[in-house]
């Protein structure tokens, strides 16, 4: 008899155990558990932790509540300018809503991804090359709210979206190249002209001043001719002063006229 017991409660206890064993789940910190209860949802989500199943009625699926990083394939298309580019983007989004995550929607990965290249090839239809290249901010809030407004209803929250490379046809990278050239070269032509217009005005002020008086003229002579002579790598003419030329020409006309024979030759007898 007490045989029987014992064979009785080991068998219980290895019937308890193998229901233990195959009831038994657990739930990581960063998941939320989802019972299917012959195909409904029964109960609230199962929290993080050591959780019981019925075995063979209750299927549990677990839903990672972690952000998602998801890279949406380049997508080529046409600008609103007329212009062939291919954009590549990044999404990330996390899973809110569990119950809506398993239950509206059969793959919500795939769901985003899908919604994603559909929306990105939206985007660059709507823009212009420009807004591509330097308005990038804009048009991530735009895609963001355009991948957001379905994944509601999917559980799904779109946290960021980020449009990472933009790549251009070859023909029109020279082009802008050509463009970008041509208007530095520009910029440089009017920097010159300014300088020079800058230069002249200085040079009419400082003729004037000179003008006023004449030795400035000759000082400014003498500061060239050591600025040229610092040098020593080349030969140095002195011409004469204006100043001297200027003396020379006031003492000869002053001098007196000389009388009728008076150098003359001699008379003769």
């Amino acid at each position: 008899m007490v045989e029987e017991l014992l064979t009785a409660a080991a068998g219980t206890a290895a019937a308890a155990a193998a229901y233990l064993f195959a009831a038994a789940r657990v739930v990581k910190q960063y998941e939320r558990g989802v019972v299917l209860r012959l195909g409904r949802l029964h109960g609230p989500v199962r929290p993080p932790g050591f959780t019981l199943v019925v075995p063979g009625v209750d299927r549990m699926r677990k839903v990672n509540l972690q952000i998602v990083t998801m890279p949406v394939p380049a997508q080529e298309g046409i600008t609103r300018d007329n212009v062939t580019v291919r954009v590549d983007a990044v999404v990330y989004f996390k899973v809110v809503d569990a119950p809506a995550a398993v239950i509206n929607v059969e793959d919500y990965r795939f769901a985003v991804s899908q919604m994603a290249q559909t929306s990105l090839r939206s985007i660059i239809g709507k823009s212009d090359l420009d807004d591509l290249l330097s308005n990038r901010e804009k048009l991530n809030q735009g895609l963001e709210l355009m991948i957001d407004s379905p994944a509601v209803g999917w559980g799904v929250q779109i946290d960021r979206v980020e449009i990472k490379d933009v790549s251009l046809p070859d023909t029109m990278k020279r082009s802008m190249a050509r463009q970008a050239e041509a208007d530095r070269e520009r910029r440089a032509r009017v920097i010159n002209a300014d300088a020079e217009l800058q230069a002249s005005r200085k040079l009419a002020e400082a003729a004037r001043e000179m003008s006023e008086t004449p030795s400035a003229l000759q000082l400014r002579l003498l500061q060239t001719i050591v600025a040229v002579a610092a040098e020593k790598n080349s030969t140095l003419v002195l011409p004469f002063p204006v100043e001297l030329l200027r003396f020379l020409e006031r003492a000869q006309h002053s001098a007196p006229e000389p009388g009728p024979g008076a150098d003359g030759p001699l008379a003769a007898p």
